[in-house]
C-alpha cells in the first residue's frame, strides 16, 4: 500500500506518516508540502526509508492529481479550508480515496469564517458540498470525512453507543486538548498550542448548529458551559467545557436525537479569559485604525500571544474525552459513557494531540487501503466504522496506547 500525506511536514501530518511506516503492508509514504526544507526535516524525524517527499503547492491541481495517481490512498492534514478543499477536489477528480482530519462535514460546509474557501462560479456552499459528494460517489471515491480526535474519535464512539440502544435520545461529546496541570500555571489562558491556534479561535467565535428538543437550533460558540470532575484512569481533575463546532455530521446522520452538542474541554478559567478577549474586541476580524494603519484585531492578538502559548522545554499536553449517550434499551433508560485520558509520547516527541488526531487518521487510511471501509462519497466516521470495523479500530488504538473506556449504566 502506498499512502500520500498532504501537510506531511506539520505536527499532525508527520505523526500520521510516523505511524504508517510501521505497518508491514505500507511500502511507501509520500509527504506533500510547499516547503522542501520542512519536508526534509519531517523525513529525518520519521527516519524511515519508506518516506518520499514531494514539494508541491496544492493550488496546482494538475500536479496534485498527477501525484495522487502514484498512490493508493491519502490523508489530508492541511491546516485550513482553502487548501483542504483544493486537495479534496483534486482527489475526487482522479478517483483517489482520501481521509481528512480537519473539516467537520464537507456535505454541509460551515458558512462562517470559511478561511479562503473558493467556490466554483455560481454555486452556493450547500450546492458545492452535495456536488462534491455526488461526484465522489460517481468516481468511486471513499472520502472519510473528519477522522481525528474531534471530529473522529468522538463520532465513532457516540455512533457505537447509539447503535447499542433501541432508541437513542441524547448525545453529548466532550473533548479537548489541555496542557499538563503544572504547565497551565505558566501560560496565558491556561493553554498551550498543540493545534493551529488561529483555527481554535475561529471555533470560539462562530455560530453553530446543535439539536435541542429535536430541532436544529443555531447558537453562539462557548455557550452551555459545564464543570465536571474527570475521575477515570486514576485521575481526579476538575475541568470545564463549552459548546463548539466539531462534529456537525450528527445533525444529518442522527436526526432522531432529541439533544446533541459537541463541547470543548479546557482547564477552569480558560473560557473566562476568552470572554475578556471577546469583550475587548481582540478576536474581531473587522479591520480597525491604529496609528494611521488598518489592523485586524485577531491577527494582532495572535502575533502577541502565540509565542507565549508555545510549549516550553519539558512541557507536555493531555487529551481528554468524555462522551455520553442516553436512550432506551429493553424498555428501560440506559446511559453509555466513553472516557479517554491520553498523554504525550515524550520518548518519541509526539504530543497527545498529534497521537489522538494523527493516529486515527492513519488507521482510517489503512482501513480504506485494506478494503475494510467500502462506502463511497463523503462519509462521516459514524457511518463507516461500525460492527467488525469498530472492534478492529479499537484494537488498533490500543496497539498505539490509546485506551477508551466504555461504561453502561441503567438509569432510574
Amino acid at each position: 500500500m502506498k499512502v500520500l500525506v498532504f501537510g506531511g511536514a506539520g505536527r499532525m501530518g508527520s505523526a500520521v506518516a510516523w505511524d504508517l511506516v510501521k505497518e508491514s503492508d505500507v511500502e511507501k509514504v509520500g509527504l506533500v508540502g510547499r516547503r522542501k526544507e520542512a519536508l526534509e526535516g519531517a523525513k529525518r524525524w520519521i527516519n524511515s526509508g519508506k518516506v518520499v517527499i514531494h514539494s508541491l503547492d496544492i493550488a496546482d491541481k494538475a500536479k496534485a492529481a498527477k501525484l495522487m495517481r502514484q498512490y493508493d490512498v491519502g490523508v489530508n492534514a492541511l491546516p485550513d479550508r482553502r487548501t483542504s478543499y483544493k486537495a479534496l477536489e483534486a482527489a475526487i477528480e482522479v478517483g483517489f480515496s482520501l481521509v481528512d482530519m480537519l473539516e467537520e462535514y464537507h456535505r454541509r460546509p460551515d458558512p462562517y469564517e470559511t478561511e479562503g474557501l473558493e467556490l466554483p462560479e455560481e454555486m452556493s456552499l450547500e450546492e458545492y458540498g452535495e456536488w462534491l459528494h455526488n461526484k465522489a460517489v460517481e468516481n468511486g471515491v471513499t472520502f472519510l470525512d473528519g477522522i481525528g480526535f474531534a471530529p473522529g474519535l468522538s463520532n465513532i464512539t457516540l455512533g457505537e453507543g447509539i447503535r447499542k440502544l433501541d432508541k437513542a435520545e441524547t448525545a453529548v461529546a466532550r473533548v479537548g486538548g489541555i496542557l499538563s496541570k503544572e504547565a497551565a500555571a505558566r501560560h496565558p489562558l491556561k493553554y498551550m498550542i498543540t493545534w493551529a491556534f488561529r483555527h481554535v479561535l475561529r471555533e470560539y467565535m462562530v455560530r453553530l448548529n446543535v439539536l435541542k428538543d429535536g430541532k436544529v437550533v443555531e447558537v453562539e460558540a462557548l455557550t452551555d458551559r459545564e464543570r465536571f470532575r474527570f475521575a477515570k484512569f486514576g485521575k481526579d481533575e476538575e475541568l470545564e467545557c463549552a459548546i463548539t463546532p466539531g462534529m456537525p455530521s450528527f445533525l444529518y446522520t442522527r436526526p432522531e436525537l432529541k439533544e446533541f452538542a459537541e463541547k470543548t474541554i479546557r482547564w477552569p478559567g480558560h473560557f473566562a479569559g476568552i470572554d475578556t478577549l471577546k469583550e475587548c474586541g481582540l478576536l474581531d476580524l473587522e479591520p480597525v485604525d491604529f496609528q494611521g494603519k488598518k489592523i485586524i484585531p485577531r491577527d494582532f492578538l495572535l502575533a502577541l500571544i502565540e509565542p507565549r502559548l508555545l510549549p516550553r522545554p519539558g512541557e507536555t499536553d493531555v487529551c481528554v474525552m468524555w462522551n455520553t449517550v442516553t436512550g432506551l434499551k429493553g424498555g428501560g433508560k440506559v446511559r453509555i459513557d466513553y472516557y479517554m485520558w491520553d498523554e504525550a509520547d515524550i520518548e518519541h516527541g509526539i504530543s497527545s494531540m498529534a497521537r489522538v488526531t494523527g493516529f486515527p487518521a492513519a488507521i482510517g487510511a489503512l482501513f480504506i487501503g485494506r478494503g475494510l471501509i467500502k462506502e463511497k462519497g463523503l462519509v462521516p466516521p459514524e457511518d463507516c466504522i461500525k460492527g467488525e470495523s469498530y472492534r478492529l479500530f479499537m484494537e488498533e488504538l490500543k496497539k498505539r496506547g490509546i485506551n477508551i473506556l466504555e461504561t453502561v449504566e441503567k438509569m432510574g
